[in-house]
């Protein structure tokens, strides 16, 4: 696990007494070192480790805690939590910085803090599947803290972050006022560190590559800063494309090349299918993309033949029967098809990841009792996050860690009201004013989430400058929506990645 130093405490820049307390570390009131106390604003516990990353052994340090954000006029608003690492003997100016977050909205960091990019990660075996209690915290020997500094943020009301006393919550649930708080963080963040010259970077998952892409144009707009990258993980910018709802037939077409993979996975397809996922993919993308997207903009206007072979190639690229895609209108949500294709078995696919089995007390429903591949990963973060910036990083806090909490809802899209959310278009402008901003683009076959045929759609178009495509990246994975959870495809990100970070920084390493 590294070596841990003792633990120092510091005060924020722009705080003249903070909270001081924490493990190792004497207190003021003359407390045993490690008693736990009230939380104060802008506490932070600084660390020293180690990890071992690609054979070499790196030093870093980290800090965990509280800063708090301010409003235009300088009085509190929120405490918002992070956790910072940082390389040590490293010129700041000269150094990467990451700032990353996970989506929901109402989702903590800890996804991609203690799965991916962080130096700990939660051991979740080879494929990621149902790991049993306890959980165990490992080495992350595919972290990204050799290629820049990682700065994990969780929006108010999740992990520890919480609006100062006085303040209601509801003014940074919502799009535009999370895209505010966020970007006020960062912009805070990168003034008190001195890193304006760093080459700076965003790393988002799911809604977190919504907040990325909105925070493009927000910090060059607002701020002045300019990013050289992002990186979209499980990417949704245009909700119409994920959004199932009469009169939009978007989802029916661009999820179709994933239900034909999670087919694939459960050996449900024919055989001249099941041979090769990805001549199979290519198919199923060909004519979803034509005939399929013809079929659903004819309607009833369907002649007979072309209902019935529209019916069969739906059968086929998906694994349902015919009777049952005849009944669905020819168009299949997502919650039909994961409670459908395994129905014989008594048994459900994941939403997040339809590699993973469920089970369900009743097999005539709709939809899932619960989404399998979501409660394989629960326990083992919640655990793991809690154990970890307590035991290694000296971080003491007694409020609830809110992994995934329903607590910012109902979220607030004002300005996207009776459209889809489209933050694609921000994302273009972004690139238009900064031509040096490059964008990676990672999506798993089997996550029907945010499938990856769907991301695909919205960067085709996404209406960039001819001379700009080429500064988009795109990577696919044989896993889900938290793609790395399996080691091959974890390792597989971390080398997709190393390249994208030395061109876009225009650095050539340390």
């Amino acid at each position: 696990m590294g070596r841990t130093g003792r633990t120092a405490w510091v005060w924020a820049v722009l705080v003249a007494a903070a909270g001081v307390h924490g493990q190792d570390s004497p207190t003021d009131s003359g407390d045993k070192p490690g008693a736990d106390k009230p939380v104060q604003s802008e506490s932070v516990s600084v660390t020293k480790h180690t990890v071992t990353i690609g054979g070499r052994e790196i030093e870093y340090t980290a800090a965990a805690g509280y800063m708090e954000l301010p409003n235009y006029e300088g009085k509190p608003r929120a405490n918002i939590f992070y956790v910072a690492y940082t390389l040590d003997g490293i010129d700041p100016a000269e150094r990467p910085v990451t700032f990353t977050f996970n989506g929901g909205p109402g989702s903590s960091s800890v996804w991609l803090h203690m799965g991916a990019l962080g130096p700990r990660r939660i051991d979740m075996g080879v494929e990621g599947f149902d790991q049993s209690p306890p959980f165990r915290v490992v080495p992350n020997e595919h972290s990204w803290l050799d290629l820049t500094d990682l700065v994990f943020i969780d929006p108010v009301s999740t992990g520890y972050s919480r609006p100062v006393e006085g303040q209601d919550a509801k003014q940074f649930h919502g799009l535009e006022e999370d895209l505010s708080s966020v970007g006020d963080f960062i912009r805070l963040w990168t003034t008190r560190h001195e890193r304006w010259l760093s080459p700076k970077f965003l790393a988002g998952e799911s809604y977190g590559t919504t907040r990325a892409a909105g925070l493009s144009a927000y910090l060059q707009d607002t701020h002045g800063m300019y990013l050289n990258g992002l990186l979209l993980i499980s990417s949704v910018l245009n909700f119409q494309t994920i959004r199932f709802g009469e009169g939009n037939d978007d989802p029916y077409w661009l999820f179709l090349p994933t239900y034909t993979a999670t087919a694939w996975y459960h050996n449900r397809l024919d055989a001249d299918l099941q041979r090769d996922l990805s001549a199979a993919l290519a198919e199923v993308e060909r004519w979803a993309s034509t005939d399929y997207l013809l079929a659903l903009a004819k309607g009833d206007a369907l002649t007979p033949d072309e209902r019935r072979e529209t019916v069969r190639r739906l059968a086929r690229y998906t694994g349902l029967s015919e009777r049952f895609v005849e009944l669905s209108g020819l168009r299949i949500d997502i919650f039909r098809f994961t409670k459908e294709l395994l129905r014989d078995e008594g048994r459900t696919v994941g939403r997040l990841d339809s590699r993973f089995k469920g089970m369900d007390r009743d097999g005539t429903s709709a939809g899932f009792d619960y989404d399998p591949s979501m409660t394989a990963i629960t326990g083992p973060y919640t655990a793991g996050l809690n154990d970890y910036v307590r035991r290694e990083l000296g971080y003491r806090n007694d409020l609830p860690y809110e992994i995934l909490t329903g607590r910012v809802h109902p979220w607030s899209y004002r300005t996207s009201e009776n459209r889809y959310v489209n933050v694609a278009t921000r994302l273009r402008d972004a690139m238009h004013k900064n031509p040096a901003l490059m964008v990676f683009v990672a999506s798993g076959y089997y996550d029907l989430a945010t499938p990856y045929f769907a991301t695909d759609n919205t960067l085709a178009r996404l209406g960039v400058n001819a001379s700009l495509r080429g500064n988009i990246r795109v990577a696919y994975y044989q896993s889900g929506h938290m793609m790395y959870i399996r080691e091959d495809d974890l390792a597989k990100l971390k080398r997709d990645v190393a390249p994208f970070y030395t061109e876009a920084a225009r650095v050539g390493g340390e």
